[in-house]
């Protein structure tokens, strides 16, 4: 969405969906002619709140209410992140050795930790299952368990590997009460939460631990895990038996061992207990420590307003400014560099008053703040329901094969065809870097090659301009000088110095390269694995078109259900069969094609061939997506080929500035300007919209 009408679109090729000629004109001309509104999740225009609805919006930062979600007059479709924001396991499966030294136990000390007692839940007695869930779906969740104890018990792994969803559930304090709950009454059961949504599933611990010990005792250890309890411990029966008791404690090790020890005691009858409680650093009094302190986090919230700037270079100011790190801020997504932009941030550790102290600085700077006000959660990246633009196309003209026909009804018929029919969802320009020498997605495949120096120096490629920026950046080049380049960039430029003071005290080498990468904020380092994921979806996407168009064929990947807020990885994704192909059974606007990573599938026709073979000219596998040295792990996720413009409208424009009328023809020699509104789903971009419009690279 950010490039300019003379930078070629990013990496994609000129394939459209749409057979119409299209017209000529120019885009961002000036910033006005790009206005770009963040539509909130309860369907707000960001630079319309007001004071007076500062709290409603405030609500609707940390998470979307139902009455929003059915109410929405603008459709909630899919993101290109796979979004899974909480993992209800048991515990972590790290591996901590357990002791088992002996020491003896009084009789006393032995009826304090009975065998199979469990402490309280750390939930409210008082919220059931009964209470959170209404009698259809509390009877469906009591159908699943029994059918997954029966799994269990039989050891079948078909069945066991089956999940049954609760659905969507908003409110984060209800969906910790509903884990806990569950886990409680049904202790051979996981839960998980993806986008909102919880899941139960049959617990594979539950089915080894019963292996090993009663169920009885299984049931009882699993709810004391849960609970938490601080200071409390768990006691399995008296076990004479030292081999067995050995397996125990491997069992318990290789599983739980992070967040529990395991010591064995002698009891009066000389039979020994192996006894289990919380480690200190790791166990309820650190969580209780995270609550604590996640309780007393700051948080602002705001609307900014830039011209001319990318959001990481406006992040990186006013971090530079507030004293805090980029990775404090929070967004909902990216936006356009040349235009006018509106979107909501959360800032943590800056009070609203501090915010505010900025004033009139960041004017000279292109930027702007309102609506500042306290927050209780940062943003999450694709909370937001699309962006609204106004868009000012100017010196319209025909190309230069369609002299004969009329320009006002060539531009009509291509907006009517892309109502229609939609376009190629294509990644913009802005996911790769405007008018770079080097663009973002050279830097990300560098990272997957785990090439880190040669990722370095892409990084500080210098675009041809003579600025103190890219002074710097030549200067570093020439010289590996990290000292003395440090001292020439402006302080605004954060993730440039953050780097490069890693690269000073480390050297520029694998090593150091690998911790000047560290240095800088995860959403940062992601974003550059991301543009080279983003280019070949859209090569992708281009060659899917290409060879079979708009029809639905065999090995298509296509959703089976509704996909509501975001192309998760555990929605189900079906291939299409020859017989439904056949079938006419589905259309265009259901297929989705993966964004690569190591836990997608590919479709299985030619373009999921086509997939193995580009990857393996940039050296890559198909599921070689983990970066252990750089904490980056892409497990891919799907999105949609096709997408549509919602609520577009357009007039025609003269010189002046005023409307031309309905019915109007103007002259020949004059200069008419095309103005555009319409609304687009999360990162879609409406560049790409346009340019499938004006059937022409812009």
């Amino acid at each position: 969405m950010g490039e300019d009408s003379k930078t070629a679109v990013a990496p994609q090729s000129c394939t459209y969906m749409n057979k119409h000629v299209g017209f000529c004109g120019n885009i961002k001309t000036f910033p006005s002619d790009f206005i770009v509104t963040e539509i909130n999740t309860c369907g707000q225009l960001v630079s319309k709140i007001t004071t007076d609805s500062i709290h409603k919006s405030t609500e609707s930062l940390s998470r979307q209410p139902r009455s929003c979600q059915e109410d929405s007059k603008i459709p909630r479709l899919t993101l290109p992140e796979p979004c899974i924001d909480e993992v209800y396991c048991s515990v972590p499966h790290d591996i901590v050795h357990c002791t088992s030294e002996l020491h003896p136990l009084s009789a006393g000390e032995l009826e304090d930790y009975k065998p199979n007692h469990a402490p309280e839940c750390h939930f409210d007695k008082a919220v059931t299952l009964d209470s959170l869930l209404d009698k259809n779906v509390r009877e469906q969740l009591n159908q699943f368990a029994c059918h997954a104890k029966k799994a269990l018990d039989s050891k079948s792994e078909t069945q066991v590997l089956s999940e049954f969803s609760l659905g969507p559930v908003l409110d984060k304090k209800v969906r910790a009460s509903l884990h806990g709950a569950i886990r409680q009454e049904y202790p051979f059961l996981v839960t998980i939460t993806k986008c909102g949504e919880i899941f139960v599933k049959a617990n594979q611990d539950f089915q080894e631990l019963c292996e090993l010990v009663s169920e009885e005792e299984a049931c009882g250890f699993l709810k004391f895990l849960d609970a938490k309890s601080e200071n409390s411990k768990f006691a399995f029966n008296p076990d004479g038996n030292k081999e067995h008791r050995k397996k125990v404690h491997h069992f318990l090790s290789k599983k739980f061992g992070k967040l529990i020890e395991a010591k064995s005691f002698p009891d009066s009858q000389q039979k020994v207990v192996i006894i289990v409680r919380f480690r200190g650093r790791s166990g309820s009094r650190k969580r209780a420590n995270a609550d604590l302190g996640e309780k007393q986090e700051i948080y602002t919230a705001f609307t900014l307003q830039k011209e001319n700037l990318e959001t990481l270079e406006a992040i990186s100011y006013l971090s530079s400014e507030l004293g805090v790190l980029p990775s404090d801020f929070s967004y909902s997504g990216i936006k356009d560099k040349k235009a006018i932009t509106y979107q909501a941030m959360v800032i943590k550790k800056i009070t609203p008053e501090r915010l505010k102290e900025l004033g009139s600085t960041l004017g000279k700077k292109g930027l702007g703040i309102s609506n500042v006000h306290s927050a209780s959660h940062p943003l999450k990246l694709g909370q937001l329901q699309g962006n609204h633009f106004d868009i000012i196309v100017r010196d319209l003209k025909l190309k230069s094969c369609d002299y004969s026909a009329n320009l006002m009804e060539r531009i009509g018929e291509a907006i009517e065809n892309v109502k229609k029919n939609g376009f190629i969802n294509y990644y913009g320009p802005q996911r790769f870097g405007q008018g770079q020498n080097i663009q973002t997605d050279k830097i990300g495949l560098a990272l997957l090659n785990e090439e880190l120096v040669k990722a370095v120096k892409l990084f500080f490629t210098p675009e041809d301009a003579d600025d103190p920026v890219n002074i710097a950046k030549k200067y570093f080049l020439q010289t590996e000088d990290a000292k003395g380049t440090l001292a020439m960039l402006p302080d605004f430029k954060v993730r440039e110095k953050m780097l490069l003071r890693a690269l000073n005290r480390y050297g520029i080498n694998q090593e150091g390269c690998t911790r000047g990468w560290l240095s800088i904020p995860h959403s940062m380092r992601i974003f550059y694995v991301h543009a080279y994921c983003s280019k070949i979806w859209n090569e992708a996407a281009s060659y899917r078109i290409m060879s079979y168009g708009a029809r639905v064929v065999a090995g298509d990947l296509i959703f089976s259900g509704k996909c509501t807020e975001s192309c998760s990885l555990s929605d189900k994704v079906h291939v299409v069969t020859l017989a439904e192909e056949m079938a006419d059974q589905f259309t265009i606007h259901q297929v989705v094609l993966p964004m690569v990573g190591y836990t997608v599938q590919y479709p299985t026709n030619k373009v999921g061939e086509w997939y193995r073979k580009r990857l393996a000219d940039d050296g890559l596998q198909m599921h070689q997506f983990r970066l252990p040295a750089l904490h980056l792990n892409v497990p891919g996720c799907y999105r949609p080929l096709l997408k549509y413009p919602h609520n577009l409208s357009y007039h025609f424009l003269r010189d002046n500035g005023k409307e031309v009328g309905t019915g109007e023809v103007p002259r020949q020699d004059s200069k008419i300007s095309l103005s555009l509104s319409f609304q687009l789903d999360p990162s879609c971009y409406a560049t790409v919209c346009l340019g499938e419009i004006m059937n022409c690279e812009i």
